[in-house]
């Protein structure tokens, strides 16, 4: 298996999914919590990506091993076009596990128990996606699931390996007694949830938009996602609502003053996204419709970003 090979196998281009996450993470721990750890960072970034990946090669190994369609195993899976041999792909997934698991045990080493409960949970949501006998994908979670592991799940850990000083959240285990205290911040968990709730709506909406379009085929291969259940038209509906969810939380957001006044950068994003849920809706079936949904993705996590980082210039916090 060639490089290039083994990248269309893990996807590489998707990874913004989980990009947009980790750097919201970072930032938003400056900027609202005013620390940060550049090395640990680091290193949860490589397992992020690594198990990021990992996922990827699952699904692309199920899909292809559940396939009722001679046609979509050899045209458009990547293991059947490139022949890539199924006993490779699983001892690719099983290495690149043991490697995230031994950063896993590191970071939480770093940032406590709660570190590993989270991530744990992440983990397994990860794994069970598309493993097993009825992978979440194939359910109607598919949406809810891919959102908050991925918009929740890696924005919270993101922030746990960077504040120690003054954590939201933190276990507290004793083995000798049997015992465990669970302990926090509820207005630092609350600032958290809402700070997620734009990654959570724009992630969802990316594996939404790929269940309105693939519906057809879906159907055909026994995956019965949410769309099969509500339809096509109260999808749409509910896609519209998750890409303009963002924007509402934002207001609440500063108007609260979990952000500063730079994230007000967000909302130059509004007519672009507004532009590209109707080009959706317009060319829904179509597979280019997908793009849209991209774009959607890319444009407001982008500039939500860039406002959180303006935001440090206001906050004057020197790392």
């Amino acid at each position: 298996m060639t490089y290039r090979t083994f990248l269309e196998l893990v996807e590489i281009r998707t990874k913004l999914a989980s990009l947009f996450p980790f750097i919201m993470g970072v930032l938003f721990a400056m900027t609202y919590f005013g620390e940060v750890q550049w090395l640990n960072t680091f290193i949860f970034f490589i397992g992020m990506t690594i198990f990021d990946m990992v996922t990827t090669m699952i699904n692309n190994y199920m899909d292809y091993k559940k396939a009722k369609s001679k046609t979509y195993q050899m045209t458009e899976n990547i293991i059947g076009q490139s022949g890539i041999p199924l006993k490779l792909v699983c001892h690719l997934i099983f290495i690149m596990l043991l490697m995230t698991m031994g950063i896993g045990i590191y970071l939480t080493s770093q940032n406590g128990w709660v570190f590993m409960l989270i991530g744990g949970i992440c983990c397994l949501v990860g794994v069970f996606y598309t493993w097993g006998p009825i992978p979440l994908s194939r359910m109607p979670l598919g949406e809810i699931f891919s959102g908050l592991s991925m918009g929740l799940g890696i924005f919270i850990l993101t922030i746990l390996t960077n504040v120690t000083h003054y954590p939201s959240i933190y276990l507290q285990l004793n083995f000798s007694s049997g015992l465990f205290q669970l302990e926090g911040n509820i207005y630092a968990l609350a600032a958290i949830i809402l700070a997620s709730l734009p990654l959570i709506s724009s992630i969802s909406n990316i594996m939404l938009a790929n269940n309105l379009r693939d519906l057809t085929m879906d159907i055909e291969n026994h995956r019965y996602t949410l769309i099969y259940y509500i339809g096509r038209p109260t999808g749409v509906i509910l896609f519209k609502f998750l890409a303009l969810l963002g924007y509402g939380t934002i207001i609440i957001g500063l108007l609260a003053g979990i952000y500063h006044w730079p994230i007000l950068v967000t909302l130059a994003s509004f007519p672009i996204v507004l532009k590209n849920t109707r080009a959706f809706e317009q060319t829904l079936p179509h597979p280019k419709c997908f793009q849209y949904a991209i774009k959607n993705l890319v444009t407001f996590n982008t500039l939500y970003a860039l406002g959180l980082a303006l935001s440090l210039l206001v906050t004057g916090v020197n790392f």
